[in-house]
């Protein structure tokens, strides 16, 4: 915890107790170094870091030096986290001391060489903390946790940054010696830290061991996802073991080959399915070894199935676009269907509409890119610019935006915007004062978030419960963001 005077930080401590077995004071955070540290009840680990380690406020080595020979307490309920310039200049209880190695800017070369020169320490516990700057690189935290295990060494190995993500989750039951967790969304003391609310309540840490199924999203970005809320609650739900991650990936190509298929990837964990969103969807495709026909006719997959050696793929965004619609409509065979944009979902809209016989016309801002898509399934292709969707019983909106308006909606039966955050978009509103039906997102992708639970557990999960989820992750969001 980072706060910057005494009160402060005890009033942060009494807030933490909730949610954590540890914690961590910052103490490089204070405006001034008091000479003596409040009474503290709850087991914690001192910390103070000079700026090029991640400290908050420039401090010297001889400063540094005077706090842990003489102001810092020690206790069976105090840790300390020294960095390693200190180690062999203090004289504590080696068995209460983390040694503590951090690069900010990415992973070093050397970094089994950091690991060897803090082994060689008396510090009970070493801690090494680099930037994830690709998911792959999790791979040689991973890879650095089980050389550690194997040498009956503590040891607490962090990615940080979003594409370290899974270090953080996964770590302890690889043997990490403990994972850090914010007390709160504006109070992660290194990138990519996880709120300790989160790591209990949403991704369930405490039970995560080595028999857990780990499923996960891949894209990028990845991190305003509401899928994990999903999936995880489903898993609880269901009582299934396992957790789903967010992985924010760059090349799909080789996260596949060294992190995700049996036959190549490089770490041994209990990968079960993965759903997979912008922009991999089709470069996924080149990664698998089975991929279902309509999937392949929609050319996109959205879900990945771990089968024995093998990947089959999958999309379910199709069926869980139609799924919603069927509530609402007795059937769709012959409805006059707009649908707006020229990307993946507006291919599988059009794939999913003309299988239950609908009448689609494609409506795109630039209809020259968006000619080869009409063409593909031979449907009519318009300029949104100035159209009218007058006597159209259903008009989908598959781009990221809010692209007509209210005049334009006049006299249209039902408007279904694919963007689920937010809950209510400006399009929707625009719908609702037209006078037409309206649908959001969300349904969507609660109905496709169920097939491929379905797919990978062979488990129905319960929609309500995943609805649910969902706007609470959006409500997590908004508070987020309200505070920022």
């Amino acid at each position: 915890m980072c706060e910057k005077d005494r009160d402060a930080l005890r009033a942060t401590c009494e807030q933490a107790v909730e949610w954590a077995d540890l914690i961590e004071l910052r103490l490089d955070c204070l405006h001034e170094l008091p000479e003596k540290l409040p009474q503290l009840d709850s087991p914690v680990i001192l910390t103070f870091r000079p700026s090029e380690q991640g400290g908050y406020r420039n401090s010297t080595r001889e400063e540094r030096q005077r706090f842990w020979s003489s102001i810092a307490p020690q206790a069976e309920t105090i840790w300390w986290d020294v960095e390693g310039d200190l180690v062999h200049d203090l004289t504590p209880d080696w068995s209460r001391v983390i040694v503590s190695h951090h690069d900010f800017s990415g992973v070093p070369n050397d970094l089994e060489q950091v690991y060897e020169r803090l082994a060689r320490t008396p510090a009970a516990v070493l801690k090494i903390a680099v930037h994830a700057n690709d998911i792959l690189d999790c791979l040689r935290i991973f890879n650095l946790l089980d050389r550690a295990r194997n040498e009956h060494r503590e040891l607490i190995a962090i990615a940080m940054g979003n594409a370290g993500i899974a270090t953080r989750i996964l770590g302890p039951s690889r043997g990490s010696f403990l994972t850090y967790g914010a007390l709160d969304d504006q109070g992660a003391t290194a990138p990519g830290q996880v709120n300790a609310r989160n790591l209990r309540s949403l991704y369930h840490i405490d039970t995560i061991d080595s028999e857990t199924m780990i499923c996960g999203l891949v894209g990028l970005p990845v991190m305003h996802s509401v899928s994990p809320h999903i999936h995880n609650a489903a898993f609880v739900t269901e009582k299934v073991n396992g957790v789903y991650l967010p992985f924010e990936v760059q090349d799909a190509r080789q996260f596949f080959k060294r992190m995700v298929h049996p036959r190549t990837r490089e770490l041994n964990w209990n990968l079960r399915g993965l759903s997979v969103t912008a922009p991999h969807k089709q470069t996924v495709m080149e990664c698998l070894d089975w991929i279902d026909p309509d999937a392949k006719e929609i050319g996109a997959v959205n879900t990945v199935v771990v089968e024995n050696d093998r990947l089959l793929g999958y999309n379910t965004d199709a069926a869980g676009l139609i799924d919603p619609l069927l509530g609402r409509f007795a059937t769709l065979r012959d409805a006059r269907v707009a649908i707006i944009g020229a990307g993946g979902a507006a291919r599988a809209a059009i794939w999913a509409l003309q299988k239950q016989n609908a009448n689609v016309t494609l409506f795109a801002r630039d209809t020259t890119k968006a000619q080869p898509l009409a063409d593909l399934f031979a449907i009519p292709c318009t300029s949104l610019t100035g159209a009218s969707f007058a006597g159209y019983d259903l008009v989908i909106n598959a781009t990221p935006e809010s692209p007509v308006t209210k005049e334009q909606l006049t006299d249209a039966r039902c408007v279904y915007d694919l963007v689920y955050n937010p809950v209510m978009t400006r399009l929707l509103r625009e719908a609702q004062e037209a006078g037409c039906d309206t649908l959001g997102g969300l349904e969507m992708l609660v109905a496709q978030a169920g097939k491929q639970f379905e797919l990978w557990t062979g488990k129905k999960a319960d929609a309500s419960v995943m609805k649910n989820a969902a706007l609470q992750g959006l409500e997590d969001f908004l508070r987020k963001d309200a505070t920022a």
